[in-house]
């Protein structure tokens, strides 16, 4: 099973026409040769289950910019009927078409919660947009989560960032997770059944490991393409021994990345110790995060995070991020250079103005951002929350 879990990793590329939808567009985008490249851009994995395409079409909306690239997964649980209603969006969308930056895994993974195929998502769909496209950072969401800034706002305040930090939030002190997460072994049938179940728990424990040392920390990640290359075709065995590791790991994706990045010589110092999403929790903590809504609005804001998660459908709160913040009518995309006609103030966010590719309009938002990434990089906050 672990087997062949690493050789489907390993030769993911190989497959790329058949596993994604590629929706070729009827009319060329034609960047013209007056403008100028973004400084930095993204690569997007947007994760959704059974009964989240409202949720994924407003999330891809609010999040979208012809800059980045898009990769949505479906879990393979969702029903035929939703897969083909998030195809005919994606190709029906006209400024999609145009660019060509959005897709679809067209073999779409059977998704655990607290299992590792979530995490074998995340490395499938990092090596897909390595190979189909060119971004700076990698960035893994779910339907849940929103944008509190606009994606001008958020390239233009990573454009003064070196292009290797990887945002991993992380910590060495397992506490409780060293008997609940360390010891126990787990095996996922999403590995090797169509049928989705909970995950299998192995009487016998395991002691902790002496190679390497775990680390834990937050699922959601913005990583390098550096170290997005090293995850899936490394120099060294690291990221492969740790994988097979963390295939009978419980919530594998809170550990991978921490452990492999915190035990790698060429990575451990391109830490900034924070997942830039405003998440809260009951006390004490359950499984999932709390619910989102306009009581949080004034914290999320003053956090200066550019995401937050977990949100309901069509929550209120949502209204006012768009509104506010986002500058988003109903139905169309958040507020850019890209889409803005010259005079109009308050234009639909709608459809493409080719000769404003690679202009950004940053708002409010970008210096919220700033603020906080130039603390985080700070001197005195960058060494002191390297890797222990």
């Amino acid at each position: 099973m672990l087997a062949s879990l690493l050789f489907s990793l390993l030769y993911i590329p190989t497959q790329l026409s058949r596993p994604i939808n590629i929706f070729n567009p009827s009319k060329s985008f034609i960047i013209p040769k007056s403008s100028k490249p973004y400084p930095v851009t993204f690569a997007y994995l947007i994760s959704a289950s059974r009964g989240d395409t409202a949720k994924l079409k407003r999330t891809l909306r609010a999040l979208y910019h012809p800059g980045n690239s898009y990769l949505i997964h479906m879990d393979y649980d969702a029903p035929e009927s939703e897969q083909k209603e998030m195809a005919n969006f994606v190709s029906s969308e006209p400024v999609f078409s145009k660019v060509g930056n959005v897709w679809i895994v067209g073999k779409p993974n059977l998704v655990t919660y607290r299992g590792p195929t979530m995490l074998a998502t995340t490395l499938h769909a990092m090596s897909m947009l390595l190979r189909i496209a060119k971004w700076d950072w990698f960035i893994n969401l779910s339907a849940s989560d929103y944008p509190l800034v606009t994606q001008d706002d958020l390239i233009y305040a990573f454009s003064a960032l070196p292009k290797d930090l990887n945002f991993i939030q992380h910590s060495s002190h397992l506490g409780w997770k060293q008997n609940k997460r360390g010891k126990p072994i787990i095996i996922d049938p999403g590995l090797h059944s169509l049928n989705k179940s909970e995950i299998w728990w192995v009487i016998k424990q395991r002691t902790l490991p002496t190679a390497f040392k775990l680390y834990t920390g937050s699922a959601w990640t913005i990583l390098s393409r550096s170290f997005a290359e090293y995850c899936i075709v490394g120099w060294d065995n690291l990221p492969r021994t740790l994988l097979l590791y963390y295939t009978n790991f419980v919530s594998s994706p809170e550990g991978y990345f921490q452990t492999v990045i915190c035990n790698s010589d060429d990575y451990k110092n391109t830490t900034l110790n924070h997942d830039l999403h405003y998440i809260t929790w009951d006390t004490p903590p359950k499984q999932h995060p709390r619910s989102l809504g306009l009581k949080d609005y004034r914290r999320m804001v003053l956090s200066n995070r550019p995401f937050a998660r977990k949100f309901k459908q069509n929550d209120h709160a949502l209204n006012k991020i768009d509104r506010e913040l986002l500058k988003r009518r109903h139905g169309q995309f958040s507020y850019g250079a890209w889409c803005s006609k010259s005079g109009k103030r308050h234009n639909n966010c709608s459809d493409l103005q080719s000769e404003k590719y690679g202009v950004l309009t940053p708002g409010t938002g970008s210096r919220r951002l700033r603020t906080l990434l130039t603390k985080l990089v700070s001197s005195q906050n960058f060494n002191k929350k390297q890797c222990k």
